[in-house]
């Protein structure tokens, strides 16, 4: 199972231009519908005067998610070559916001999506793709007479410890890659009395 996605690191603009019309674009890194919605709301108030605010977004590394919306253009001129941008670069967890102001002279279908593309491509091209691992995190429940064989598998495994709280009873919030994952469970399971969350 692939375990490692490609994303931004951080956020970027870009800008084409064509007959006067103006395409900003804006690249984010994301990794939830609510992050989206929040980033896409700000701009279509930041931006009340432009004439579309266009977008698409690519979410979830492990079962990807996709939207795309043309916020008023003709129909697959806006969202679609963005989003075919995020995936020829195979970007998740991406959003890109475009925001078109109008020149006075209609581009027409082809140059609304060469358009859009470029647009897209500029904000890209000043960010770096970076590699990012998939991973899970998970709780877990010992009680601290087990503490060394939770520590021994902890050693073993090298998952990251998110939080810690050793106590009479005992609590770890660890982070792994997905494809090691599995073996971690398995082991952990075999400590007596341990729970997994």
């Amino acid at each position: 199972m692939e375990d490692t996605y490609l994303t931004l690191p951080s956020m970027s603009e870009g800008l084409y231009k064509d007959k006067g019309s103006k395409f900003y674009s804006f690249a984010f890194p994301v990794s939830t519908k609510e992050q989206i919605k929040s980033i896409v709301e700000d701009f279509r108030k930041k931006y009340h005067d432009a004439r579309h605010v266009c977008y698409a977004y690519r979410i979830h590394p492990t079962m990807i998610e996709t939207r795309a919306n043309d916020d008023g253009e003709p129909s697959g001129t806006a969202g679609k070559p963005i989003l075919g941008v995020l995936v020829s670069k195979d970007l998740v967890n991406v959003l890109v916001v475009v925001v078109r102001y109008f020149g006075g002279t209609l581009l027409g279908t082809s140059g609304l999506i060469t358009a859009y593309r470029e647009a897209t491509l500029d904000a890209i091209d000043h960010n770096e793709i970076i590699e990012k691992k998939v991973e899970v995190s998970f709780t877990i429940y010992f009680g601290y007479l087990v503490m060394n064989d939770v520590m021994k598998i902890i050693k073993d495994e090298n998952p990251t410890v998110l939080e810690q709280t050793f106590d009479n009873d005992c609590k770890m919030l660890l982070q792994i890659r997905v494809r090691d994952y599995d073996k971690i469970i398995n082991r952990l399971q075999k400590v007596e009395g341990l729970k997994i969350e």
